[in-house]
């Protein structure tokens, strides 16, 4: 089973930029859809993006217009780059694909 290791959080001030990584140990390309989600504190996991495997993609209405998500399929990688991040942005991001989840990463934002 592929396992997923999510990189790239931190500490960003509001109207900054973070760009996440989600590395693969095998083939995304196989997997096929991938995404990402996110958890607030004292809230449910939440939906944010998702990529198809020949690059079609689908967003949140909260997020639509300032993040984006990408994959490279030949370094099985994917990424969310976030412009313009919110305090209401903070959380644990999630990488998932067939349902598989990473660890997280967590993404603070600043007011």
């Amino acid at each position: 089973q592929v396992q997923l290791v999510e990189s790239g959080g931190g500490l960003v001030q509001a109207g900054g930029s973070l760009r996440l990584s989600c590395a693969a140990s095998g083939s995304i390309f196989s997997i096929g859809v991938m995404g990402w989600y996110r958890q607030a504190p004292g809230k449910q996991r939440e939906w944010v993006a998702t990529i198809t495997r020949f690059g079609g993609r689908n967003y949140a209405d909260s997020v639509k217009g300032r993040f984006t998500i990408s994959r490279d399929n030949a370094k099985n990688t994917v990424y969310l780059q976030m412009n313009s991040l919110k305090p209401e942005d903070t959380a644990v991001y999630y990488c998932n694909g067939q349902d598989t989840w990473g660890q997280g990463t967590q993404v603070t934002v600043s007011s």
